[in-house]
């Protein structure tokens, strides 16, 4: 049988990787600051595996590098393995500082780095203010990507930088060269966050309380420094201003590039933006005309499920409590997600409104007469067959993964639309909960939900590149 993976493949991924692994260092070392201020004495734990994670990639970045041999199955790898290993590294930061076993910082770490926001402690009010800012920060830079971030600092333009680029689920390209994107998106996403903290500033939140929010929620991430989360501050301005910056995060980073550069009336031409209103407007009506919910229930709860964000202004004991039906909305509106080219998880709308429309197109086809030729196009643009092809078919692996999970959560006695519920959550890196994730749930579950936040974040296929290439390496 063919091998895809040899030997001389992971010499090419050691030398980028090790870039990636001193980013993911230089990230973990950041707390230490906030640790240093609140005087906590902690800090030995970041700077420990800060370092470690710094020296390692120092090590694998001085091997032989031959970037001109790198293809797109060597930057999949790369990005599967990068987060990995950022969930291991701050894995320890975690278990040195609260206590914790190793599965639970590694389940609370994915979920931070790749934005799903659900977490294993039952009160996190008691954590270090470092390991608040830690959770936080890795949400902010997993927003973005691992990859991306590291190629928008470290990493020289070329080839190398547009195969990584592409590893991390990204096609959309601002500017002609992908480093030129990459940093634009950056700029934009800081514009974005520095206008989150001082909103949140000026209706009366800390600055402390101000940096963590905009961060965890900006990146579309939603996890929380308060038990209560977003209901703990009980302000109808703090909600209006999460719900602004979630439709940001939500947003693809062209729109907005579009947008300010004096070209706004472009956000109204997107057909992904046209396909979010509507189904904000749709669906917020339905929870409060049907479910009861009152209007800002409704819109936060909509937007936060949409956006893949996951903040939340009700306890969790309130959401267990919700008729089946409108949990059946939020998890339809988890499963689509936002924009592709934000910070967004799930499916993504653009592979929505392609299968709807590539199905029309079909039937459009079989009823019209032989020889007759359908324009096919989405938003200007000409569509082809092997587009929607792939969203059908990433459509149907996502769904496939969603079910073994599910099915594990069943077995193991969890109310059926609860753990659907849980599942779907993890894997459209969302983070509302039913209560499901918690620190004392059953191992097998929380690898799998693991698993599922972790292929949610790189959209699958980086993943089982990775298990593919590790067999080929185990056989030889």
């Amino acid at each position: 049988m063919r091998k895809y993976i040899g030997k001389k493949d992971l010499l090419l991924i050691a030398n980028p990787l090790g870039i990636i692994m001193q980013g993911i260092g230089a990230v973990v070392l950041l707390p230490i600051i906030i640790a240093l201020i609140y005087r906590e004495h902690n800090f030995i734990g970041f700077l420990i595996f800060g370092a470690f994670s710094l020296g390692l990639g120092s090590i694998l970045r001085r091997l032989p590098a031959d970037y001109n041999r790198l293809q797109l199955k060597h930057g999949m790898i790369i990005a599967a393995l990068a987060w990995l290993w950022a969930a291991f590294i701050g894995s320890f930061c975690l278990m040195y500082s609260t206590n914790i076993d190793f599965l639970n910082a590694y389940f609370e770490c994915m979920s931070a780095w790749s934005g799903a926001g659900l977490s294993i402690y039952p009160s996190v009010e008691v954590l270090p203010k470092s390991i608040l800012f830690l959770r936080s920060l890795m949400q902010w830079v997993g927003g973005l990507g691992v990859v991306i971030v590291v190629i928008g600092i470290l990493i020289r333009p070329g080839t190398a930088a547009a195969r990584l680029y592409k590893s991390e689920a990204r096609e959309e390209k601002i500017k002609p060269s992908i480093t030129g994107t990459v940093k634009t998106i950056w700029w934009i996403y800081l514009l974005y966050t520095v206008f989150g903290i001082i909103l949140y500033v000026i209706v009366g939140m800390n600055f402390f309380d101000a940096i963590n929010l905009t961060f965890t929620t900006i990146c579309t991430g939603g996890m929380s420094i308060k038990d209560a989360g977003l209901g703990a501050y009980n302000s109808d301005p703090i909600y209006i201003i999460t719900i602004i910056l979630m439709i940001l995060g939500g947003t693809s980073f062209l729109v907005h590039y579009k947008a300010l550069k004096g070209r706004a009336i472009d956000v109204f031409h997107d057909i992904q933006f046209q396909a979010m209103i509507i189904i904000i407007s749709v669906f917020s009506v339905l929870l409060i005309v049907i479910s009861k919910f009152t209007s800002m229930d409704a819109f936060f709860f909509v937007i936060s499920a949409l956006s893949t964000t996951g903040a939340s202004i009700k306890p969790i004991s309130t959401m267990i409590n919700w008729p089946d039906f409108a949990k059946i909305i939020l998890i339809g509106l988890m499963i689509v997600g936002m924009s592709a080219g934000s910070t967004s998880g799930a499916v993504k709308l653009i592979r929505i409104v392609t299968l709807f429309k590539g199905t029309y197109w079909e039937i459009k086809r079989i009823l019209s007469p032989q020889g007759s030729v359908i324009p096919r196009k989405i938003g200007g643009k000409p569509l082809e067959d092997a587009e929607i092809r792939e969203a059908g078919s990433f459509i149907f692996i996502y769904f496939m993964f969603i079910f073994i999970s599910w099915l594990a959560l069943v077995q193991y006695g969890y109310d059926g639309i609860n753990s659907f519920f849980e599942v779907v959550s993890a894997q459209g890196n969302v983070g509302l909960s039913m209560g499901i994730v918690s620190f004392n749930m059953p191992d097998l579950a929380q690898i799998l939900l693991i698993f599922n936040m972790w292929i949610g974040r790189i959209e699958i296929i980086p993943a089982l590149v990775l298990i593919k290439g590790l067999w080929d390496v185990i056989r030889g």
